[in-house]
């Protein structure tokens, strides 16, 4: 029986740059960074309150699951902010959002009361886009 989900994949174009954008905008932390391959390595990160989910910024480069024209589609369809990846929470979401548009975090949607709580959306620096929530 499945017990636990210990790393989630988000597709990135560039891994020193969603490393950068991911530790140094977002705060997280990295959990591993080991080469892998000839142009990649396996990078994790995980939010500071949450070591045990690992987000792993996987480099879209032909190679390992990718043909050349698979990679060359995914990058396309990252690049034009398709898939919504997850959502992340936190306990003040003016705080944390005036604070992430301080560092360059691109929002597309600024805090906005739902039924669920309050969301902002913005997109890493590769086009993929995150709800950012506080859940009330």
């Amino acid at each position: 029986m499945i017990s636990k989900l210990t790393h989630v994949c988000v597709y990135v174009l560039n891994q020193d740059s969603a490393y950068d954008f991911y530790v140094n905008k977002l705060g997280f932390k990295v959990h591993t960074d080991a080469p892998m391959g000839k142009d990649a390595r396996w990078l994790t990160v995980c939010t500071p309150d949450d070591p045990g989910l690992e987000i792993t910024l996987f480099l879209i480069a032909e190679g390992g699951p990718f043909s050349k024209a698979t990679a060359e589609t995914m990058k396309e369809l990252v690049q034009k902010g398709t898939f919504g990846c997850g959502v992340f929470t936190c306990k003040d979401i003016f705080a944390t959002y005036e604070e992430l548009k301080a560092k360059g975090v691109e929002f597309t949607k600024a805090p906005t009361k739902e039924f669920y709580g309050t969301e902002a959306l913005f997109k890493d620096d590769s086009g993929n886009w995150f709800s950012l929530a506080q859940l009330e």
